[in-house]
């Protein structure tokens, strides 16, 4: 039975903008979203909020957006953007939202690829660079700040005031612009351009109903954890599909409330305030929570380190073989789980009843890690052209090794070739301005090809293998796992991140990041400089970091194994352009930078 109790009939509703409203007349006088206003978390009502639309919506009519019309979005995560998303899709406008992290160059190809006429951009030092793509752009784009416009210094483009734009609008409560009665399900409602993990983003056509069947498939799947009064923390980028159904839309549908973080570096304050009950994240954060763990834990007392120990070896046993657990074992585990796990539990906020991991393969030691320890990790699987969500792990049944089931309403069937299909409501309506990319991801049968390798077990769980652009075909013709191998290099205590080379080539190469707090502590002690560019140089230090690689190939087959690395002279990060905004590593950027240094590895 559906526990749900603050869910709406998600098949009932025509519109995201239907659904919200809906919500909003239900739990009136509640808190909604919270968000911090001098250092404490504030809340806005719902009912705060759908006036706030309203009024947006109404505003954005009088600046002349209308139906179809597309309108940039730039803010970090903040009440700003959900009520400006869903005021423009209450008008039958297109939310296009681009990443805070964005140069001018890729604010420029998004403009003139979608043809925004009208951004919204929340801070002046965001507005700076957007204005310098407007300028460039090939139409003219009206530019509303939300904080202090009066400080964006510019003499081509005068920002207009986002309060104002509310003042004109204002007036109609929280009734729903009347636009809002003829939206449908097929109706499109965004374009969200994918991260560009292989080369320029592309625009995907999402539709209402798109994101409606996520919502609907996600309620089904947590139906089984008793969800009532839910609460969400927001921190992934809305400008993320992922974020944009799972972390918004999904605690619309669920009547939740939404946290929204001060940022990735405020995240572990944030938990212990908000303490969700719900969290959604890619797995590079939960790599990063697993080694500030284990680093934590040096500091302790042997017991407590013992302690902890224990609690990973009889939960791991408890997971992977449950029958194998003696009188003994369960005795124990009963005074680990106190004494132990629910100090875990307490640094992420003490009730959380799911945390999902998506956006990447998450490693199978790093979600045992968390599972082991108490913590409810999920395992799920999708792409933005799937609004993003396919398949999840039931709450009550993990198999870590997959990412679950296909959703309720979701169809998956395995190519000839093992190609990952899929087929359902969820399915994207196209990429924009590019018919051709859209005829060669979705058949005429209706099923997207994911460019996912992958195979259904015996339950349907659904495992993926890897990408079938990105698979390692070596000289010898073997298939090797880029991902795969990262995964074991990345578990290494002192690696931070990895980068794995040798298609059409005799053996495996990587770039490897080292640890930055392990590689300056080294430096220190040594007496040597401590920046990565530097370290990349010294013959010790190399030899330090080839113990690790030599443990992880002890965990690889013969073609698998790392025989030789180069050092990065940074890490791959997002301001460099090497790492999404959602952590992923772009493949290309990181060639450019070190595919001679690779190269030379076979000389």
């Amino acid at each position: 039975m559906n526990k749900l109790s603050n869910a709406v009939d998600i098949q009932a509703v025509r519109s995201l903008p239907g659904m919200f409203y809906a919500q909003a007349e239900r739990h009136s006088a509640q808190p909604f979203l919270w968000h911090k206003v001098d250092g404490t978390y504030r809340p806005w009502t719902w009912q705060q909020v759908a006036e706030a639309v309203t009024a947006a919506a109404h505003g954005l009519k009088a600046a002349g957006v209308k139906r179809g019309d597309r309108v940039m979005l730039v803010a970090e995560n903040r009440p700003e953007w959900l009520i400006a998303d869903i005021a423009v899709m209450s008008i039958g406008a297109v939310t296009v939202p681009a990443y805070t992290t964005n140069t001018a160059v890729n604010h420029l190809h998004i403009l003139n690829d979608s043809g925004c006429g009208l951004a919204i951009v929340s801070t002046p030092q965001l507005a700076k660079t957007l204005i310098t793509a407007a300028v460039e752009a090939d139409h003219k784009v009206a530019v509303y700040v939300i904080d202090t416009p009066d400080l964006v210094m510019t003499s081509e483009i005068t920002p207009k005031s986002w309060a104002e734009l509310l003042a004109t609008g204002d007036g109609h409560g929280m009734a729903p612009p009347e636009d809002v009665a003829s939206l449908n399900r097929s109706d499109l409602c965004c374009i969200i351009y994918t991260s560009g993990t292989g080369g320029l983003p592309r625009g995907v056509m999402l539709s209402h109903g798109n994101i409606l069947c996520n919502c609907d498939g996600a309620t089904d799947l947590l139906a089984t954890l008793d969800i009532g009064d839910e609460v969400f923390l927001s921190f992934l980028p809305l400008s993320h599909a992922y974020e944009h159904s799972g972390g918004q839309f999904f605690p619309i549908s669920a009547g939740a409330e939404i946290y929204y973080a001060e940022g990735v570096e405020t995240l572990s304050k944030n938990l212990t305030e908000a303490r969700p009950t719900i969290m959604t994240a890619v797995p590079r954060l939960y790599e990063s929570m697993r080694q500030r763990i284990i680093q934590n834990l040096k500091r302790q007392s042997k017991l407590q380190q013992s302690m902890f120990g224990l609690a990973l070896e009889l939960g791991r046993k408890r997971y992977e073989t449950p029958k194998a657990m003696s009188l003994w074992d369960k005795t124990r585990d009963f005074v680990v789980e106190r004494l132990v796990r629910t100090k875990v539990r307490a640094r992420f906020g003490g009730r959380l009843k799911a945390m999902v991991s998506g956006g990447a393969p998450l490693n199978y030691d790093v979600g045992l890690f968390f599972i082991a320890l108490g913590v409810p990790l999920l395992q799920g699987y999708g792409q933005t052209e799937a609004a993003p969500v396919i398949s999840a792990n039931p709450p009550k049944r993990v198999k870590l090794k997959t990412v679950g089931p296909p959703l309720k309403g979701v169809e998956v069937k395995i190519a000839a070739d093992g190609e990952i299909l899929v087929r359902g409501e969820l399915v994207m309506k196209g990429y924009w301005n590019d018919p051709d990319a859209t005829i060669a991801a979705v058949d005429d049968q209706g099923w997207l090809h994911t460019a996912d390798i992958g195979h259904l077990d015996e339950d349907g769980y659904l495992e993926i293998t890897d990408r079938k652009r990105d698979i390692i075909i070596n000289s010898g013709g073997d298939n090797v796992s880029p991902q795969h191998v990262q995964g074991v290099l990345d578990l290494e205590e002192n690696v931070a991140q990895s980068f794995v080379y040798g298609d059409r080539k005799p053996y495996i190469t990587a770039v490897i990041v080292p640890d930055a707090d392990f590689a300056a502590t080294w430096a220190q002690t040594h007496g040597v400089p401590g920046d990565l560019a530097s370290l990349a140089a010294n013959a010790e230090f190399k030899a330090l970091i080839a113990k690790h690689v030599e443990h992880a190939n002890t965990k690889m087959t013969v073609t698998e194994k790392v025989r030789k690395f180069v050092l990065a002279t940074q890490p791959f990060t997002v301001e460099n352009g090497q790492m999404t905004p959602t952590l992923k590593v772009r493949r290309h950027a990181v060639l450019r930078e070190y595919r001679d240094a690779l190269e030379a590895l076979y000389a």
